[in-house]
């Protein structure tokens, strides 16, 4: 099974992705977490003329969703947190992982601006930083998750999503 955490940056994907692969592998051993971020970092593709662009997104993605592809056809578990802006991948992600859940974290883009964890809504706001995506890139909202978690931020409901993700995964997870 792989359950896609998706949302723009500073959504709170890996914090939520973190903890429930924190939960799951206790009694799933076999359960991988796989991060956008640390995938980007470790094939050097955030170092790349064009990385951000939507070219050098949509190659970061198809390759994490081969990573996923690779991983599950071995049974295992994977939970991976990615921004997801292309609806075709997730829509060919239902037909090619042996199971398959979706988990739309949503925040709005005022209060991603605001918090700003990473600095790049300032960044591109300020004409640092381009292909952002909120900014200059535009986000659409995955079409059909299987879960909508609305974000506030507050450590106490960590759990509570958690919990969520994984009572709508509970018959597919091995």
């Amino acid at each position: 099974m792989v359950i896609w955490l998706v949302g723009m940056s500073g959504a709170g994907k890996s914090t939520i992705g973190r903890c429930l692969y924190s939960n799951l592998k206790k009694d799933k051993p076999g359960t991988v977490f796989v991060d956008g971020d640390e995938i980007r970092s470790l094939f050097n593709h955030d170092k790349v003329d064009g990385a951000y662009t939507l070219a050098g997104r949509k190659i970061n993605a198809k390759r994490i969703q081969s990573i996923c592809r690779w991983l599950d056809a071995q049974g295992l578990n994977v939970v991976c947190c990615i921004l997801s802006i292309f609806q075709d991948i997730s829509d060919e992600n239902r037909n090619i992982f042996s199971e398959y859940r979706e988990i739309f974290i949503d925040v709005p883009l005022s209060v991603l601006m605001e918090r700003d964890n990473k600095g790049i809504y300032q960044a591109a706001l300020s004409g640092l930083q381009c292909n952002v995506v909120g900014v200059d890139i535009e986000y659409f909202p995955p079409e059909y998750p299987d879960l909508v978690i609305l974000n506030s931020f507050e450590e106490v409901l960590l759990p509570e999503y958690v919990n969520s993700i994984i009572n709508l995964c509970e018959r597919g997870i091995k």
